[in-house]
Parts: C-alpha cells; sequence; structure tokens
C-alpha cells in the first residue's frame, strides 16, 4: 500500500508528468487558439482523461494485483469473457515498448545537464546548437551510455519495492519538480519575453479551434494522463481502500494540466526573448532550449536546471511505465523484485538499441514503409495500443464489471452520480477515445471525406 493517498496523487502526477508536457502541451495550445483551446482541453480532461483514469483506478483497487491478474481475476469472479484479459496484457507489452525507446530519449535529457553546465551552449549561434545535437545523434556510444545510466535509475528504484523504492523516489523526485519550475517561472517572467509568452498560449481565439483542434484536445487530454498502458491500474492496486478515488483523480489531473501550463510560461518567455521560433517540436528542447538559454544571463545554471527538471519528469514516468510488467512476473514466478527488475529493464534496454541505432546506423533500415525500429515501437505502442487499452478499460469498468462494484468504489451514493458515471465511462470517454484512435490510424482529411 501507498503510505498516504497524497503519496499515490504524487505518484499517479509523475506518472502523468512526462516528457510531452514539457514541450507539446504550451506549443499545441498556442497554435490551436490559445485560451479557447485550453478550454477544450479542460473539457477533454473532464469528459474523457479522467473518466479512463477513474475506470483504470477502480479496477486496480478491486483487483488488488498486476493489470493482468487483476483483470484474471475480475472476469472468473464476476464470470465474464477471458479475452478481457488481454487490456492487461497489452497495457504490460505498451509499457514495456514505450520504455524501450523513453529510456534513450531521457538519456539525451541527462546529458543535456552536463552540457548546459559546463557552457557548452554560451553565446551559440542556432547552427551550433542544431550541429551539436546532431553530432550526438550520429554517436551511438554515446546515446547507448546514457540510455544504460537512465535505465539503471530505473532498475535501482523499481527494484526496491513500493515502500523503499517508488514512495522513496517520489518523495524526493516530485517535490523537487516542482521547486525546479517554480525556478524556471521565476527566471522565464525576468526573461523579457514573458506578455508574448502569455499572448502566444493564452489568445483567445475561438476561430482558431477547429475540428481538428477539438481531437488534438481529446488526443492529449488521454494522453496526458498515462491512461490505457495498466501502469495507473498497477498504482491504483495499492491505493488504500479509505482513499476517495473521484476526488484523487481530479487533483492528479488538476497537477498534470498546472505542470503543463507553467512549463509552457516558463519556456516560452525565454524562447521569445531571443526571438526563436516555438514550433520546434521535440528539437525544441535539445536545440531551441540550449540555444535560448546560451544567449541568457546566468544561461547555463538555469538551462541545467532546466534539463534537470525534464530528467526528473522522465524518471518518475519510467518508474510507473515498470510497474505493470514488473508486479506480475513477481506475483507469477514468486521472485525477488530487485532480479526481476533487472531481466526485465535488460531486455528493455537491449530493444531500447534498435532506437538508437536508428538514428545513425540503422537509420535507413525501415520495419513498415518508412519506419525506421524507433518509429516503428513508438508508433505501434502510442498510436494503437493505448488508444485501444484505454477504450477496453473504461468499457470493462462501464459495462463489465457489476453496478455494486462500481458503486462501491467511487462510492456512488445516489442516481444522479451513476447516471453522470454511465454518461461519462460508458458513452463519452468511449466515443472521444474512438475518434483518436480513427483520426491517427486513418487521418483527418480522409475522415472528413468520408462523412461529407
Amino acid at each position: 500500500m501507498w503510505s498516504s493517498r497524497w503519496l499515490f496523487v504524487l505518484a499517479a502526477a509523475g506518472s502523468a508528468v512526462g516528457l510531452g508536457n514539457i514541450w507539446k502541451f504550451p506549443y499545441i495550445a498556442g497554435e490551436n487558439g490559445g485560451g479557447a483551446f485550453v478550454l477544450v482541453y479542460l473539457a477533454c480532461v473532464a469528459l474523457v482523461g479522467v473518466p479512463i483514469m477513474l475506470a483504470e483506478v477502480l479496477i486496480g483497487r478491486e483487483g488488488r494485483q498486476s493489470p493482468i491478474n487483476t483483470m484474471r481475476f475480475l472476469t472468473q469472479q464476476h464470470h465474464r469473457r477471458p479475452t478481457w484479459v488481454l487490456i492487461g496484457w497489452m497495457g504490460v507489452l505498451a509499457g514495456f515498448l514505450i520504455l524501450s525507446y523513453y529510456a534513450v530519449i531521457a538519456g539525451w535529457a541527462i546529458f543535456y545537464i552536463l552540457r548546459m553546465a559546463d557552457g557548452t551552449f554560451d553565446g551559440v549561434t542556432g547552427e551550433y546548437a542544431n550541429q551539436a545535437f546532431n553530432e550526438f545523434l550520429a554517436n551511438p556510444w554515446q546515446m547507448v551510455f546514457w540510455h544504460t545510466l537512465f535505465m539503471g535509475v530505473t532498475v535501482f528504484i523499481v527494484g526496491r519495492g513500493v515502500i523503499r523504492g517508488l514512495e522513496s523516489a517520489i518523495r524526493w523526485f516530485m517535490p523537487l519538480l516542482f521547486v525546479l519550475l517554480l525556478v524556471l517561472l521565476g527566471y522565464g517572467v525576468t526573461s523579457g519575453g514573458f506578455a508574448q509568452g502569455v499572448d502566444f498560449m493564452f489568445r483567445f481565439e475561438w476561430g482558431s479551434v477547429t475540428g481538428e483542434a477539438f481531437l488534438v484536445a481529446m488526443g492529449q487530454a488521454f494522453f496526458t494522463l498515462s491512461v490505457g498502458m495498466g501502469a495507473i491500474m498497477a498504482y491504483g492496486a495499492y491505493v488504500p481502500s479509505s482513499a476517495s478515488i473521484t476526488g484523487t483523480v481530479v487533483t492528479i489531473a488538476a497537477l498534470d494540466t498546472v505542470v503543463a501550463v507553467a512549463a509552457g510560461l516558463a519556456i516560452f518567455p525565454i524562447v521569445f526573448a531571443n526571438g526563436l521560433e516555438p514550433g520546434q517540436g521535440p528539437g525544441l528542447m535539445f536545440v531551441t532550449i540550449p540555444l535560448a538559454f546560451g544567449n541568457l544571463p546566468l544561461g547555463a545554471l538555469f538551462g541545467a536546471i532546466f534539463f534537470l527538471l525534464v530528467s526528473f519528469a522522465a524518471i518518475t514516468s519510467a518508474i510507473s511505465i515498470t510497474e505493470p510488467a514488473l508486479a506480475y512476473l513477481v506475483e507469477e514466478y514468486n521472485a525477488k523484485r530487485s532480479r526481476v527488475a533487472i531481466t526485465l529493464c535488460s531486455f528493455c534496454w537491449l530493444l531500447g538499441i534498435g532506437t538508437v541505432l536508428s538514428f545513425n546506423e540503422w537509420s535507413d533500415v525501415h520495419v513498415v514503409g518508412d519506419l525506421t525500429i524507433f518509429a516503428f515501437v513508438d508508433y505501434v505502442s502510442q498510436n494503437i495500443m493505448l488508444p485501444l487499452g484505454g477504450l477496453f478499460i473504461v468499457l470493462f469498468a462501464a459495462y463489465a464489471l457489476p453496478k455494486a462494484v462500481v458503486q462501491s468504489q467511487l462510492r456512488l451514493s445516489n442516481r444522479a452520480q451513476e447516471l453522470i458515471w454511465r454518461t461519462l465511462a460508458g458513452v463519452v470517454a468511449p466515443l472521444g477515445v474512438l475518434s483518436v484512435f480513427l483520426v491517427t490510424i486513418v487521418g483527418f482529411d480522409r475522415l472528413k471525406d468520408w462523412f461529407s
């Protein structure tokens, strides 16, 4: 068990707060209507993200086992089809695939802590910042080293168990993450571009909120909460019975959103103060940000703090991704947790080598179409397995679990609350995830042609 409700809140928020919060949310908000998009996003979090997270936590707490064994136990206990157990298997596999490349990219962030701190980017040009990043990607041995270091930290934490490992890490990393974010936010306010950053993210333009923007908001609301891969279900298994699932999940969603907004208000003023383009996607972190900090007073110090923040966000996400598979193997084989952690992460590390080589030696190797190993693993896990996992999790909670179980876990005390739950979990959230899945697989323009 988590020793307190707040440690679960911090752990789940740590799972939700990842690399995407740092660059993706602020940018898509600015590109899709600013404040109007933020309102749409918050509505999508409430109508899609929160119901799925509620479903995942309540299933985890009801089963009290790893996602695979939880689904097996619940289907047997309530005489449901055994095919529902595939939810657990899909989540475990998705998490395994995601961690294999997530650890590689997180390794880049650790490397950039040192690069910023030693003054490498002081007064550099955009050409130099881009060249430095490309040179790093072209060196597989260097990438393997940082990939190995990050995976080693993950093994050390998860191998120590819930109390000594997960809780101890969360107690340190999450408060430090919030402190570092506040420090960067204060620095952004004084950088000279704060007004532009606020305008970029919060100007209210309903005309920019198109049908595609709604789907972008829905997709971000789903992916940002780390639902669909069993991590929240595994964490939910450790939640004390006395904790309110609804209040806890709403708090987690609010923290995740606050971090995303604060990250934008910290980063974009610095970007605008240097006259740089904010729409760099992932490259924003490793090209634009070093360039921006390199041309500001105390830029080396605060640039290092920024990448420390990114690394903390990555490690809290990584330990949650590892937990579903690790918990299952410990239960299934009655094995020592530390040994399972080493074995599991070793296989994950080996798969991650494919991601490393996708940026250099194997950049011409394509698995399907023009997808490299990295692009293929990313596409299958993020765009297929996670949406399907989230869809089936919420459908299982809404239709397969007995009403008495849901009422007990969520403490639904009247018919109005039951109706809201059934509407959101049984209709709105599944349709939202299904639409995101179809747009991702088929494409927005082709879908418009189908329905026009």
